[in-house]
């Protein structure tokens, strides 16, 4: 992959977010970009990162469901965890899985709005 790919807002990624530190979510894993395609002019999207699917996140207003299937490219019932939101650098990214529809990205955005307290 070259250092910088073409990246939009909506697409799944596999990153590699090692190294971490503490409870920072590791390994290369899929990673919604939820950056904005017009704003920015580092190398670098805000990403939310994608992990399997578990029934205690049912609960959480911070984890998004996301259903595999063709279009977003994941293999396994997966959940979007908002509260692990960050910026990375576009060398991070190795792979485009797919991406997700309209209304999981406003799903995603919804959920990033509870953690950050964002109110309208």
């Amino acid at each position: 992959m070259s250092p910088n790919p073409v990246v939009r807002r909506g697409e799944i990624w596999w990153v590699n977010l090692d190294p971490t530190r503490g409870a920072e979510i590791r390994k290369e894993r899929p990673s919604l970009v939820i950056s904005s395609d017009f704003v920015g002019r580092l190398p670098t999207k805000v990403i939310v990162p994608i992990t399997e699917w578990n029934a205690s996140f049912e609960s959480s207003i911070w984890h998004v469901a996301i259903q595999p299937s063709q279009v977003n490219g994941l293999s396994k019932p997966s959940a979007a965890d908002a509260l692990q939101i960050r910026c990375v650098s576009l060398e991070r990214f190795t792979r485009k899985a797919g991406r997700v529809t309209a209304d999981e990205l406003d799903e995603v955005l919804v959920a990033i709005r509870a953690v950050l307290e964002i109110r309208n």
